[in-house]
């Protein structure tokens, strides 16, 4: 592919995602839906505007870098002490849920395989991509509400940023299964000296970054300096370990999430991301995938498999907060709230492409998954809480008060 190819084939995926992003936000859908589907558009399975290549694989993998980075640095560690164990109990069955079920979905389609085979590590892998949990479209239908601050609320939010950290783990995990003559042990030792030595790592970094901070306070030498942390991590992570390097991104980010200049840094990110890494990416999943190969097999698949999805987070998280002594419907809120997938969910799965583990036509039961969650989620939330009585509303808005 030679340059001006390449600069054509990136206008055109710049205008169409951020076209059909504005149009999915019209129609209350998230934007990346809409990004995803001009992939679609423009790529093999409709008109063939653009083609996967090399260096459009090489953006993407930078935009998930920088994604996972962002979401690292909206993690918020006093938010997480505030909700305490509740919240990690219930993110810990919204992840294993979701994983069990997930897998046996896959061998119900395609039969049981023997534990250490090629397909049973498939079958756990569609279970992982079920484990992540999108908290952006929850906590903006409970931020409409008022019901955001409240002790509900805030586990909910609590539960989903711990889930996916969960599931990151889980991830890296499961990915490293797939490296030649990989043992349990072997994984687990590997993935655990990676987040040891992160630790200690991440302790020193900090403090230098919290020096240089107060010195230079709000310069761009702060997000240029993180973004070379988060691209380091990644490498580290991933040649040295045998981790994701997303996951070296991720833990870059919650690192520096503290920092007093953290927000400055994200929006440095956002900018980069939201201009043409994220429409890169979320292009290159609807380039992969060519809807032209689906069969009937992979169509009932992907109905089944979004049913599971939702179906496993209300199960998993609201039986879990019902055995926690939420009440009434408020079981049912945390586990409708639990239920939203997006971009975790996108980038497990195109990791699990990367790896091998996971076929390009499975990105339909994905995207559906993706599109019906955004969708229903804020629908039953606003149901659920119009159920409640006046005492109940009254006792939730005295605590968001307090």
């Amino acid at each position: 592919m030679d340059t001006l190819d390449i600069l054509r084939q990136l206008a055109i995926i710049i205008v169409f995602a951020k076209l059909f992003g504005l149009l999915a936000r019209k129609v209350k859908a998230p934007q990346v839906a809409g990004e995803i589907i001009a992939g679609l558009l423009i790529g093999p399975s409709v008109f063939g505007f653009v083609q996967s290549s090399d260096f459009l694989s090489g953006l993407a993998e930078v935009g998930v870098i920088i994604l996972m980075f962002t979401a690292g640095l909206e993690t918020n560690i006093s938010d997480l002490k505030k909700t305490g164990a509740k919240a990690t109990v219930i993110a810990c069955a919204g992840v294993f849920v979701p994983l069990v079920l997930g897998t046996l979905l896959y061998m119900v389609f395609y039969g049981f395989s023997a534990i250490g085979t090629e397909e049973f590590y498939r079958a756990i892998f569609i279970g992982t991509i079920l484990t992540a949990t999108s908290v952006s479209i929850t906590v903006s239908t409970l931020r409409e509400m008022g019901k955001l601050q409240g002790e509900l609320g805030q586990t909910i939010m609590s539960a989903a940023i711990i889930d996916d950290v969960i599931g990151i783990i889980v991830l890296t995990v499961v990915i490293g299964f797939k490296q030649p003559d990989s043992k349990v042990s072997d994984v687990i030792l590997r993935t655990g000296a990676f987040f040891l030595l992160a630790f200690v790592f991440g302790f020193v970094v900090f403090k230098l970054f919290k020096w240089y901070d107060a010195r230079h306070p709000h310069t761009r030498r702060i997000p240029i300096l993180g973004i070379a942390l988060a691209f380091a991590l990644s490498y580290v992570a991933d040649r040295y370990f045998g981790v994701a390097d997303i996951t070296g991104a991720y833990v870059a980010g919650v690192i520096l999430c503290s920092l007093r200049d953290s927000e400055y840094i994200t929006q440095k990110m956002d900018t980069n991301s939201y201009m043409i890494f994220g429409p890169v990416f979320f292009c290159s999943i609807g380039l992969s995938t060519n809807i032209r190969t689906l069969d009937m097999t992979i169509l009932w698949f992907s109905l089944a498999f979004v049913a599971v999805g939702l179906l496993s987070k209300v199960l998993g998280c609201g039986l879990t907060a019902r055995l926690l002594g939420f009440k009434g419907h408020n079981a049912l809120k945390v586990g409708c709230g639990m239920m939203t997938r997006g971009e975790v969910a996108l980038i497990v799965a195109q990791r699990g492409l990367k790896a091998g583990m996971l076929e390009p036509a499975y990105f339909t039961a994905v995207i559906l998954l993706i599109i019906v969650s955004s969708i229903l989620t804020p629908l039953l939330l606003k149901f659920l809480y119009s159920k409640d009585g006046p005492e109940e509303s009254g006792a939730e808005k005295h605590t968001a008060e307090t």
